[in-house]
């Protein structure tokens, strides 16, 4: 649940904050975004690759992943996100605070597209999860399952995987379907 204000926002941030529990919205460089909710062909695939990690991460005790809404905090200041899937392997575990929220990086993001926001996860949010030097990226169109997947090298993003219903990660040492 999100505080009770007891004076305007005076940052961006402060605003992002004041949203209603369960808002869809992001903050990416100090610019709010909101977005409608998402449609049943997103939920599905959602929902089947969250499967597959949920059974990959009881199986290895490697880590978690954890399904949107949920505040993912890049910084403290200009870039909140909620990405649809968040992958926190164990040795990163830290960076859930005691109230749920993420204050740091996650090793692997995944986004499933939704009508009108294609350049925000291919573009927007690439290059945000680029410059944070997030491990891997993978983004999933929900109509035809196209899935690119992106692996952090040094200072920037390589293409690792170009592919209809598969993920290949690298960084989880895991292939699956969906």
């Amino acid at each position: 649940m999100r505080n009770t204000l007891e004076r305007p926002p005076k940052t961006v941030m402060e605003v992002y904050q004041s949203l209603p529990e369960g808002t869809l919205a992001e903050l990416i460089n100090n610019a709010l975004y909101m977005s409608p909710s998402p449609t049943s062909g997103h939920q599905v695939v959602l929902n089947d690759i969250n499967y597959e990690l949920m059974s990959h991460f009881r199986e290895t005790k490697t880590g978690m992943v954890l399904i949107a809404p949920l505040d993912v905090y890049l910084d403290e200041k200009n870039n909140a996100v909620q990405p649809d899937i968040t992958v926190i392997l164990n040795h990163n575990l830290s960076i859930v605070n005691e109230s749920g929220h993420i204050h740091g990086v996650p090793d692997m993001l995944i986004e499933v597209l939704s009508p009108g926001n294609r350049d925000h996860d291919l573009i927007r949010k690439k290059d945000l999860y680029e410059s944070f030097g997030v491990k891997e990226y993978w983004v999933v169109d929900p109509e035809n399952k196209h899935t690119l997947g992106y692996s952090f090298n040094k200072s920037n993003y390589e293409l690792i995987g170009d592919t209809i219903g598969s993920i290949d990660s690298p960084l989880l040492k895991l292939k699956f379907t969906f």
